[in-house]
Parts: C-alpha cells; structure tokens; sequence
C-alpha cells in the first residue's frame, strides 16, 4: 500500500494537474456535459405568458404564472387579505418597521372592505423612496456578506471600520443601484476607483470591504496557510453570494457534485492571491500574528459618536462594570477616515496544492474564471490582480446565475420561501425550482430593468399573489401541503431585528435615523470576547437594530434568541425556530421590561384618552388593527384588576402604570407580534 502511495504522489508530482496534466481532460468533457442538462447553469429563457381558465383574477404576469400551476393542480387561491393584514405585511417586508397609527388609519376598509388600489401604489412608492427601505434590505445582503465587526475565531480581534460598508450598503439600496454595478464595485472597487469621478472613490474603496469582513485566523503563525485559508474564504464567499454555487469546495479535489475542477479552484485563486486585503487589527505579536493595515480614504467623514464615553472609562472587557449601571465606553474612534478593503499586488499565478495543502505544491495554475458556465473572459492584465475581468463575468449578461440567484433571494424575502427553496445552492446537489418559467421570467425582467431592486420589488408586492391571505383551505393542504403552488401566503415569523425595532416603534423609544459609525469603532482597534458588553450595549441603543454591535461568538441576545444569521457564514436563509426562550425573554429580559415600561407611560400620557381609546390605540400600536371586541373587554377587565392588586411586600395598590406595563408585555408577548399573517 506504502508503495502505491508512494507512486502515486511521484506522478503527481511528474504531471502537476496544474500543468494540464491528462487527468484534466476528462473532467473539461464532464464539466461541458454536466453543464449543458443542468437547469440553472443553461442561458435563461424568455417564456411566454401561460394561458389561465380565470383571466380576471391575474393583475400582473407574476399571477398568470402562479394561476396557471394552481389551475393544473385543480386548485384555487385563497381570498385576499384584508387591507390592514397587506399593510402590516407589507410594511414589515419594505420597511423592516410596524405601520404607523396614520398608515393604518388611511387602510381603514370601506364598507365593501376595500380600499381604493391607487392608495396601495401610493403606499408602496412612500416605503420604497424611504430611508426605512435600505436600511431593511441591506440587512438581507448583509447576512450573504457575512457582514461582522470583528475577525472571530481564536484572537476575535475587532474591526473598528467595517459600519463604513454597512454604510455603504444601505445607500445601495437607497439609491436603487443596479445589481451589475452593486456587483462589480464590491469585487473591483479600488480598480475601478482609478478612473472614478473623486466624489465617488471613497465609496468604491469601501465596497470592497465585501472581501475583507471574512473570518481572520490572526493566531495562525504560517503566512502561507493563513493567505491560503483567506483566499479559500474569498472563493467561497464570492461564489456562493453572487453565484449560489460551492467553488471552495474544489480546494482539496474535484467538486463531488459540480462540475467544477480543482483546477479552475486555483485558477481563480490566483485572482485573489494577487490581492492585498484589508482589513486592520494591531500587530501586537502576543495576540495577532497576521496584522493588516487599513485603506486611507480622503473625503469620508470619521465615525459618529454611539454612546457618550464617561470620564475614564476603561478600554478593555475586563474593567466594564456590571448590574444596572451605565455601560461605560471610552472613545477611541479613529481620527483619519480608515477602511477595510482589497487593493492589488503583485500580480501572480497560484500554485497547484495537493489536497490542499500548502506544503504540497506543483506547479502554477494561470488565473482564469471556471468554465462552469462556457462564458468567454478576458484574458488576465499582467499588471492587474484580474478583479475587474471577474468583476465583468459575474454580471455579463450571458451569466445565467447571477440574475436568478438575485431575484430568487428577493422572492424568498418576501414570500417566505424561494422558488429554488435552497437559495445558497443552485448547483446539482440544490433544489430545482418549483415555478422555472416565472424564475426566468423575474431574471430575464430583472436584466432588461437593469437590476432595478426597487422595481422588481414594486411589481411584487402589488401582485394578486402577494396579497393572499394566510388562511388554510383544507383541500388545498391535502393537495399541497407546503404551499409550493403558492396557493396563501405563507405565515412567517418575524426576523430579529423587525421584533426589537417593533417593540422600539410601539414604546416611542425607537430613533430612526440613519447611523454613521459603530459602538465598535467607539472601543477601537482592539481583541475583544465581549457577549456582555454586546448585550448591555444592545439595552442601551435605541437605533434601529442594523446598528447593534455584530461581534462574532457575542452577538446580542435580543438577536441571537429570535435566529439571527450566523455572521461568519453566507446566509440567505435564516433558520425559523420556534422555543420557549423566545417568549419568555419578551417576557422577563431588561430590555423587554423597560420598553414595556416605556410603553404603558406612552399610553397613559394623553390624558384626554379613556381606557378605551388606550386599548385600541396600544392595539393599532403593536398588532396594526384594532381589538375585537371581546379582546376590547378583557383587555379593559385586566387593568382595572391589575391597578387595583396589592404589591406583596408593602401591600400597597400596584398601580395603573404597573397595570399597564403588565398589559404592555402581554402584547409584546403574543404570538401574533412576532408573525405576520
């Protein structure tokens, strides 16, 4: 057995894949014949409408495909939901926030029980040209960036830069950037910055923070293995986002199921071995082997103060004071504009490594893109690291997988499920999706718009299909039970964030307004374990949760509770839990027991409300509609007797704050809260 080993390796060594060695050759045949049957990798179709037995109930071409799959399965879809139930839905999903008392009062339903659909357009374009939208959307991409401010692992040394991305993104969204672009930018950034307009080259600069925000082992004492370990992250991160396919999975052998080769794996490696990353850290050699420098930038503005600092406040973790005081933050925010990022190198080719292995290699492997897709490319500048060539065949329009990995992700956002359920994966070992033609129909739109998110989320969310109502047909659940045919809207709970921002929103507590910076570029460039100080700092911060601090292995509990992704990996869909912990913490933690507070003093403040008007409005407030009235007269009966009972310690009367509250946290707890319907 040593024997053959031993040969083996020899003519490895002899013939380096790397090399074009014959081993490479039937994979090249493999790789065309696989790509050629499977469905996402061939050129997307531009299908015509299906024809429908009901032609009245299709308002948009989305429902045309929808009805068509329904009719064939001889079913129906459900009513429409009411207005208030589109609103809540609607504002959610757009917004990532509650309706407000004026927008409920505006889809209050006539006597028919409609309201006039100009008013839904209406509504739709005020969200969509809100602040409020890129802030909930860049949240998405967020979570398939891996975004987090600081490098994990063994030394979770902090990234007092990476909010600028964050930044960076919402203003993405807020802007409507076209997907190509929004591509391109955060691959090529830097390149692209050399003929940029200098208004523009900051932000092209800190799009690329997209390939600096992985996982550092900054313990790792072999430069070697940790430029390895960085660029097999780049790949992964890269080509799952962007492509929704596994390349990474080619660093030690031939991918098992696509048809991707350990060769075209370092051909792109190459790529990014010809990249200097960015991404900061100390080099205090006690703690951080791989230190990195920062990207100088000229016209961005230094980072906003989260929390004031109090006089002497400690630095480090260990000197944070516990129980109820203040948590106290020093300042150490940078004083020049800094930013994490990738810049070029010395162009080079990487070298073939058996099974991975950085001491094992043969030969250099020219970079190039994977042939998965059979798209021609440009050949590698010799004087650039070949970014901007991937850059440009990423988004060509040729590329079947960038647009309908993008609109299927959009789906899934808003549907609850995407057409292609696994949405990371749409390689062999993926899921087909369940309506083909209306996913080549969205990407085919999605290219001719010119990667219009707003658009395409617009003509979504006005479509019949998006406003079904989430009641159970039984024939209908017989047929299909996971609602694949989109016969309801699917229930769905709500994200992490979406729940403190609500519980924010319904307390009067909740400052809306856009962020610039981070209470991690307040601490500075620093090692820090911190669950603690993440969640004191979580309780002290009323921003919108896009701004909590994102520590890997500390992330807040008032997120990490309700499923938040995990930020060391791409996650375009977050696991759905449903565990007791979640209820009792909107029961029992601080943070729901003073906005609670918060809460019940906001609703007792009007003194020209009775009890009555304070119902229905902390109703409208946290569920979006008014109570029933058998709600109207429990909810009444509880305060009175809450107001009236007796602390057991000093056997005084509780009170109608106390009273309140407790009616406060009885709403927060509530399932109905925390799903949308």
């Amino acid at each position: 057995m040593v024997f053959w080993r031993t040969l083996l390796l020899l003519l490895l060594i002899a013939n380096p894949p790397g090399n074009g060695c014959l081993s490479a050759q039937p994979m090249a045949a493999e790789t065309t014949n696989r790509s050629a049957m499977h469905w996402s990798f061939r050129p997307i179709s531009n299908p015509d409408l299906p024809r429908v037995r009901d032609t009245q109930w299709p308002t948009h071409a989305v429902d045309s495909f929808i009805l068509a799959r329904l009719e064939a399965a001889n079913l129906r879809p459900v009513r429409a939901a009411s207005p208030l139930e589109w609103l809540r839905r609607a504002s959610f999903d757009l917004t990532g926030l509650p309706p407000t008392p004026e927008q409920i009062a505006a889809f209050q339903p006539d006597d028919h029980g409609t309201v006039p659909e100009s008013r839904y357009r209406q509504q739709v374009d005020a969200w969509l040209s809100s602040p409020a939208f890129g802030q909930r959307w860049a949240r998405h991409w967020l979570d398939v960036a891996r975004f987090a401010e600081s490098a994990g692992k063994d030394r979770n040394h902090l990234f007092p830069e990476a909010w600028r991305y964050r930044d960076w993104v919402v203003d993405a969204f807020n802007h409507d950037k076209p997907y190509p672009e929004f591509i391109r930018e955060q691959i090529a950034g830097d390149l692209l910055a050399q003929t940029a307009p200098p208004e523009r080259s900051d932000a092209l600069k800190i799009a690329t923070g997209f390939l600096a925000l992985g996982t550092k082992s900054l313990n790792e004492g072999r430069r070697e293995q940790f430029l390895a370990d960085l660029v097999d992250e780049q790949i992964d991160t890269t080509t799952r986002a962007i492509l929704g396919v596994t390349v990474a999975c080619a660093r030690c052998h031939d991918h098992k199921f696509d048809p991707i080769s350990q060769r075209d794996y370092y051909a792109l490696a190459g790529i990014f071995r010809s990249t200097e990353t960015c991404y900061g850290t100390t080099g205090d050699k006690a703690r951080n082997r791989q230190p990195s420098r920062l990207i100088a930038l000229e016209r961005s503005p230094r980072s906003e103060l989260v929390l004031k600092p109090m006089p002497g406040a400690p630095a480090r973790k260990g000197a944070i004071q516990r129980g109820n005081k203040p948590l106290e933050i020093p300042d150490h925010r940078a004083t020049n504009a800094l930013a994490m990022g990738v810049q070029d190198t010395k162009p080079e080719d990487a070298f073939f490594l058996i099974r991975g292995e950085v001491t094992q290699r043969s030969g250099r492997v020219p970079r190039g893109m994977i042939p998965l897709l059979g798209l021609s490319s440009r050949p590698m500048p010799a004087r650039e690291s070949g970014r901007r060539e991937l850059a440009q065949w990423l988004t060509h329009p040729d590329n079947p997988l960038t647009a309908r990995v993008a609109v299927n992700r959009i789906w899934r956002h808003l549907f609850g499920r995407g057409l292609v359920a696994s949405v990371d994966d749409f390689g062999i070992n993926g899921q087909s999706p369940s309506h083909p033609e209306l996913l080549d129909y969205l990407a085919q739109r999605f290219q001719a718009e010119g990667g219009s998110t707003k658009s395409l989320i617009r003509q979504l969310v006005l479509s019949r299909t998006y406003r079904l109502s989430s009641d159970a047909d039984p024939d209908a659940l017989r047929v299909d039970p996971d609602d694949e045919l989109l016969w309801r809207a699917r229930p769905r709970r709500l994200d992490a964030e979406s729940i403190r921002d609500a519980v924010l929103s319904a307390a009067g507590t909740l400052d809306a307004k856009p962020l610039r910076g981070s209470v991690v570029a307040q601490i500075g460039d620093t090692p820090f374990g911190g669950r603690f100080f993440a969640a004191r700092a979580s309780d002290q911060m009323n921003q919108r949760s896009l701004y909590l601090p994102v520590i890997r292995d500390a992330v807040p509990d008032v997120l990490d509770v309700f499923d938040f992704a995990e930020p060391s990996l791409v996650m375009a869909n977050r696991d759905e839990t449903l565990v007791p912990a979640q209820t009792l913490f909107l029961m029992n933690s601080p943070f729901a027991q003073t906005q609670a507070r918060s809460f019940a003093r906001r609703l007792l403040a009007p003194s020209v409300m009775d009890d009555t008007d304070r119902v229905r409005w902390a109703y409208r407030l946290a569920l979006a509609r008014d109570p029933k009235p058998q709600e109207m007269t429990r909810a009444l009966g509880f305060i009175q007797y809450e107001s009236l009972a007796r602390d057991t310690r000093t056997q005084k009367p509780t009170g109608r704050e106390a009273a309140w509250t407790l009616f406060a946290q009885a709403l927060f707890a509530c399932a109905e809260f925390r799903y949308l319907r």
